[in-house]
């Protein structure tokens, strides 16, 4: 089977779908999309839950992504992960949307059911599971700083702060008007008493490293939601000599190689952790909305493990 397939793919897939057994009813759409750890992952999951069918990548550019859509679910697909560049775009191009994904503004998960295709966010849940597992906190009361507010992922892990009630939340974008705007959004969340007197719950500020600077002094929690690090040239979001022994830093890259932001975290003494868990628990519970039962984990967690050498 091929590593991936593309839209072409698509448009042909009755006669590509001949060669394959058992039939693709499931898949990731990205741009880039090769890298993808998902196929090995879902594909265990599926045969040891008996499932006759599998996972695979699309590779789907932006302007291709609502012809893409209509020949999944033409196709009879069950449903799909959407990973960069799609996960806002996405939003406006299904039938229903649920009221977690409404919130965030973006959806992670498609189902399709009946003929309708449903968008799901499991990225924001996904993420607190992996923050228990690699660091044993929750998000409660923790001073986050996010990089990459205004992506797909970061807008998922900025609600779940919220819903978690951590104590105080910076965001951190490239683009400073979308983390302001986020920032408007969020501010009904914080608006509660503050355990740190009269600092503000709530912030968007520039990427610049006088700002961070003054932030990561008050801040237990550094997460990486942007694309920095998903190539292994990229350099890191945050120069190491802003990084100290106190702080923890989430880069949500899932790649088992140290990112550039990770190798400066653990130079500095700072604990870190990688994106591979919050890949793992939020396939896990798109798992779950396609196939209606617990995902077998156990059998999934092995075929991440061997998928990362």
């Amino acid at each position: 089977m091929k590593e991936s397939f593309d839209l072409q793919d698509l448009r042909d897939w009755p006669k590509v779908a001949r060669e394959i057994s058992p039939p693709i009813r499931l898949g990731v759409v990205g741009d880039p999309v090769a890298h993808s750890l998902s196929p090995p992952m879902q594909n265990a999951v599926l045969e040891k839950g008996g499932f006759a069918f599998r996972y695979a990548a699309f590779q789907i550019a932006p302007d291709e992504l609502a012809e893409a859509l209509g020949l999944f679910r033409a196709h009879d697909f069950l449903g799909l992960n959407l990973t960069v560049p799609h996960k806002i775009a996405a939003l406006s191009l299904v039938d229903e949307v649920d009221e977690r994904a409404q919130k965030i503004g973006a959806i992670n998960t498609v189902t399709f059911r009946d003929g309708r295709s449903l968008g799901a966010n499991t990225d924001g849940p996904g993420f607190a599971r992996a923050l228990r597992e690699e660091f044993s906190v929750d998000l409660r009361d923790l001073r986050v700083l996010l990089l990459g507010a205004g992506g797909g992922a970061g807008r998922a892990v900025a609600w779940q702060c919220a819903q978690e009630n951590c104590e105080r939340l910076v965001l951190v974008n490239r683009t400073l008007p979308k983390a302001q705007t986020l920032a408007r959004e969020l501010a009904a969340s914080f608006s509660g008493p503050r355990v740190l007197g009269p600092e503000a719950r709530l912030e968007a500020v520039p990427w610049e490293e006088r700002a961070l600077r003054a932030q990561l002094e008050r801040t237990d929690l550094v997460i990486n939601a942007s694309s920095l690090g998903l190539k292994q040239a990229d350099p890191s979001p945050l120069p190491g000599s802003l990084l100290a022994p106190h702080l923890m830093i989430h880069d949500l890259v899932p790649r088992l190689a140290p990112t550039r932001l990770l190798a400066l975290a653990a130079e500095s003494g700072a604990r870190g952790a990688n994106g591979l868990s919050m890949l793992f628990h939020q396939g896990a519970l798109a798992f779950e909305l396609w196939c209606d039962r617990p995902a077998p984990l156990a059998a999934m967690r092995e075929a991440l493990r061997l998928a990362t050498g």
